[in-house]
């Protein structure tokens, strides 16, 4: 069912160099779409438009120019578009305080202002589509805040509502709106900087790529406005934010367990 509901529609997916934007497209080319990827690393890009079929748009999120020239050249490469994946993101980890101020606003273009921007850019092509969709990857971050990760959680807490928003201003057209809010995914993103990572966010299960890339052929499929894994994860940010004191509490026992999955990881 979802890979008939995703053949042959035109797909653009932000972030597909590598992790869950490489999944996706690749998912995406193997269910029929026809597909864009977009991403900083050319040769990165090449190397999966080679073995997917895939038109490579080479751009840099967090710059409004290169939002407004990703859209144009995705929609003239694919004939319109019909689908948009907003799954580029940035993470600089550490206290806030200790940030640089270029480094927030970095995450602030890429995490939040970027989506805004394609979103907007790509909506006139998608509402000319017989069934459009939006899904933004977000980040069990964006349902409750974490530690070390303020502007992080921010922007995804933004991408999350501005999905909401979104979803209920287009209720009731052809065009669908969803947000995958997932929790850590085994990729480069976390595995290569693990030292940085927060032991609160090893504290949860891990996914694959391929898992969180199921998650949005999903949406896509059925236009429902969020989906998050694992299970566990959705059910603790959603006590969290019902009750704030409740992670205070848990976050000296979640940190523990978090430092034991990790030194694991290490030791991989």
């Amino acid at each position: 069912m979802i890979t008939e509901k995703c053949s042959q529609r035109r797909v653009l997916v932000t972030g597909a160099s590598s992790g869950v934007g490489e999944a996706v497209a690749r998912q995406f080319a193997s269910a029929g779409a026809h597909v864009a990827i977009a991403a900083r690393r050319r040769d990165h890009l090449e190397a999966v438009a080679a073995e997917i079929g895939a038109t490579v748009i080479v751009a840099d999120v967090s710059n409004a120019d290169d939002c407004r020239r990703l859209i144009d050249e995705a929609a003239a490469a694919l004939g319109g578009l019909d689908i948009l994946i907003n799954n580029a993101g940035c993470h600089h980890r550490g206290l806030f305080v200790d940030q640089d101020t270029d480094a927030l606003a970095q995450m602030v273009d890429t995490n939040l202002r970027a989506p805004l921007m394609l979103s907007h850019l790509a909506l006139p092509w998608l509402q000319q589509a017989p069934r459009g969709a939006i899904v933004n990857v977000g980040s069990v971050a964006g349902r409750m805040a974490v530690p070390g990760s303020a502007t992080y959680s921010a922007t995804k807490a933004g991408l999350r509502t501005l999905t909401y928003a979104l979803a209920e201003e287009l209720r009731g057209t052809s065009v669908s709106v969803s947000v995958v809010s997932p929790g850590p995914i085994a990729t480069d993103f976390i595995l290569s900087d693990i030292d940085a990572v927060t032991d609160l966010t090893f504290s949860q299960p891990m996914s694959t790529p391929e898992q969180i890339a199921d998650l949005v052929l999903a949406c896509v499929a059925d236009g429902r406005t969020e989906r998050t894994r694992p299970a566990s994860t959705r059910v603790m940010t959603t006590l969290g934010y019902l009750f704030p004191s409740l992670p205070r509490t848990l976050r000296p026992l979640l940190a523990a367990k978090g430092r034991r999955a990790k030194a694991r990881y290490r030791r991989k």
